[in-house]
């Protein structure tokens, strides 16, 4: 095997003209491969690929084959086969084409020439020492016997095998822990599924239970509610027929009675009168609790219904304290229900009264359109902050020195809320011990127009 001359941008070029020489051309794509970094399979795939094409065009004039790497954005290693005629048909570039990246025949000039291109590794730095060192690779080489190409055909084969080998071997390795890995996989999966489907039974159970208790509850309330109503009706009747008896025992037409007996039926009537109230609240709140309380909004008067509230709290309004209620030229007439809107603020006033041992009671009113809002600010003993929320439960009552001396249910408050809520409006309480309570009633507001003056009586002739 001979150097020819190489072309321009070749690292080397050489006649091909007997099959010693192929066996030579096996080695030296090898050896280039080896010097530009190539792995051991690359290195055998070009090896076997050149020598595929050396063989095949063997015996065609002026077949010579070089060694370039060209320039150009994709850097390769690029081996040409070139010669002038002969008799032989088309290459047969399949076998070639299976080991390299690209193979391609090419015509033109009186010439053909077949170009087996492959990509340079990544690690490989082009520069002068670089490119010399696979110029001294190219050139090392001898001419070897059919012998020795089969030797060396042989050995790359045993190399080939060797890392097929571990190559199956790694590949049964990994086999195997991806199996293993998917059977933790499985079992994880599975503990989750039972996991879950446990959770699931409970929250089952969780929501039936809570059903059953809810259903409970409200069988519960019906029942309750069903006992406040037919008990206030049962007691309703013989406390009014107690109220109304001892009215006419002390009427001024009826038989002259003593001092004493005359006291004693004050107080029975008092006391039928608070337990009257009593019954009718309670009446009251079974209804609202049913959905059973009717509503009659109408235009009402706030003066004259504050007048009259404010003429009857006062006879309960001790020496030390003051009651002051709002102006009467500020109060407008409204749309509200006047029996609810009366005992809410009946109700409130009597607490603020009955826990206020000196100092005042006041009741505000001012309108925000579209509200109205009743404020009642007192100077009594106050509502601990740990209890707020407790004193809107129904028969609840606040420990303390006055609760001995001022008994009650505890419906004052959560029956001034639920009718307030009734009316479209809501009930707020802020207080401090020792310094007062203050209740704000805020309800819509509906304005009625003043009535027009009458049209003046025309004049008859």
């Amino acid at each position: 095997m001979s150097l020819g001359a190489p072309e321009p941008a070749t690292l080397a070029a050489y006649d091909l003209t007997t099959p010693q020489d192929v066996f030579a051309l096996r080695r030296i794509g090898q050896s280039a491969a080896e010097a530009l970094g190539m792995d051991r399979q690359d290195q055998v795939r070009i090896a076997t690929a050149l020598s595929e094409l050396g063989r095949d065009r063997l015996g065609c004039e002026g077949l010579a084959v070089s060694f370039a790497l060209p320039p150009g954005p994709e850097r390769v290693l690029a081996v040409v086969f070139g010669w002038t005629g002969g008799a032989k048909a088309d290459p047969d570039l399949e076998p070639a084409s299976r080991l390299l990246h690209r193979v391609r025949h090419e015509t033109g000039g009186g010439r053909e020439r077949i170009v087996a291109e492959h990509p340079l590794p990544t690690s490989w730095v082009d520069s002068t020492d670089a490119r010399r060192g696979v110029i001294d690779a190219l050139r090392r080489h001898a001419s070897p016997t059919h012998a020795d190409d089969l030797r060396e055909q042989t050995r790359d084969l045993i190399t080939a095998l060797e890392e097929t080998r571990a190559q199956r071997e790694e590949m049964r390795r990994l086999n195997e822990e991806l199996e293993e890995t998917n059977r933790g996989v499985l079992a994880l999966y599975t503990e989750l599924s039972q996991e879950l489907e446990e959770t699931n039974s409970g929250v089952v159970a969780l929501h039936a239970e809570l059903e059953e208790k809810s259903a409970r509850l409200r069988e519960t309330s019906e029942a309750k509610t069903r006992f406040w109503r037919n008990i206030s009706h049962e007691l309703r009747t013989p406390v009014n027929a107690v109220v109304a008896l001892t009215r006419l025992l002390l009427a001024p037409d009826s038989a002259p009675l003593t001092d004493e007996q005359r006291r004693q039926l004050s107080l029975i009537d008092a006391s039928g009168q608070s337990l009257l109230s009593l019954v009718g609240d309670l009446l009251d709140v079974a209804k609202a609790e049913a959905g059973q309380l009717e509503i009659n909004a109408a235009p009402t008067d706030l003066r004259a219904l504050l007048a009259q509230l404010g003429a009857v709290m006062r006879n309960t309004v001790t020496s030390d304290v003051v009651l002051l209620m709002p102006d009467p030229s500020a109060l407008p007439v409204a749309v509200t229900d006047e029996a609810l809107l009366t005992r809410i603020l009946r109700n409130l006033l009597s607490n603020a009264l009955k826990f206020t041992e000196k100092g005042e009671v006041s009741l505000e009113f001012r309108v925000d359109a579209p509200w109205m809002a009743f404020t009642v600010t007192d100077t009594g003993v106050g509502i601990p902050e740990d209890e707020l929320s407790k004193v809107f439960e129904e028969f609840y009552q606040v420990r303390g020195p006055l609760q001995r001396t001022h008994r009650g249910t505890g419906l004052g408050l959560p029956y001034a809320r639920t009718l307030t809520e009734l009316l479209g409006g809501a009930l707020r309480l802020s207080s401090t011990p020792g310094a007062g309570t203050r209740v704000e009633v805020e309800l819509p507001f509906t304005p009625v127009p003043p009535p027009s003056a009458p049209a003046a009586p025309e004049n008859t002739p």
